[in-house]
């Protein structure tokens, strides 16, 4: 696929994705790199732009310099955004109560604490992303091991097996007590993220080392 081809397929998915607003979107491509560039009103839609452009076929990378700037928000402020995370974070029952701290400055959001699932981790990431005012988010978040079970390994190659986007056979699987390493082969930066994704949901992974290379 050629640099031009890449772009406007980048493009025309950008229109095509609902949750985005693709009209003040920058798009450059250069041997499977994908650069976004421009502004958009909420640090969601700048995520859901990064997400749009990584699932498709040939992107290798996505360098992200999209700025979120926003004109309807009339909160007061880093203390407001603040008030709003926590409720969020407490309204959320996969959340334990007061597990996760919240800094604020200038919009950005500071995630700290620790839990015992990834899922919580990505659960509490997507609640404050959302918010008005927030101009993005660090998910400093860590994870406690619960009861590791004795096949990890076993489990994730499982569940790669069982997922048509994954093919088991062209990924490695390396396990040290909570902390997993994937390398191999796969076809797209998708297939890649999913794989990552994948490993992180098993019981007992506190940590993925993703090594997997793009064809």
């Amino acid at each position: 696929m050629t640099d031009e081809t890449l772009k406007q397929t980048v493009l025309d998915e950008l229109a095509w994705e609902p949750s985005v607003n693709a009209a003040h979107i920058g798009v450059t491509a250069r041997d499977g790199v994908v650069t976004l560039s421009g502004h958009v009103e909420t640090y969601s839609e700048k995520w859901g732009a990064e997400r749009s452009v990584e699932r498709l076929s040939g992107v290798k990378a996505v360098a992200q310099e999209l700025e979120v700037r926003s004109h309807y928000y009339t909160g007061n402020g880093d203390d407001d955004i603040a008030k709003r995370a926590l409720n969020v974070l407490e309204w959320d029952v996969s959340i334990p109560h007061d597990k996760v701290r919240v800094k604020i400055e200038k919009g950005w959001v500071t995630l700290s604490g620790e839990l015992l699932w990834q899922y919580q981790r990505d659960a509490a990431e997507a609640n404050v992303r959302k918010l008005p005012g927030v101009t993005g988010v660090t998910n400093a978040i860590t994870l406690k091991p619960g009861v590791q079970a004795s096949d990890v390994r076993a489990k994730i190659k499982t569940a790669f097996t069982r997922n048509a986007m994954i093919d088991a056979e062209d990924i490695t699987i390396v396990t040290d007590g909570g902390k997993v390493t994937l390398s191999g082969e796969v076809d797209s930066f998708y297939e890649r993220d999913l794989a990552a994704r994948t490993a992180w949901s098993a019981p007992g992974v506190t940590q993925v080392e993703d090594n997997i290379l793009i064809a």
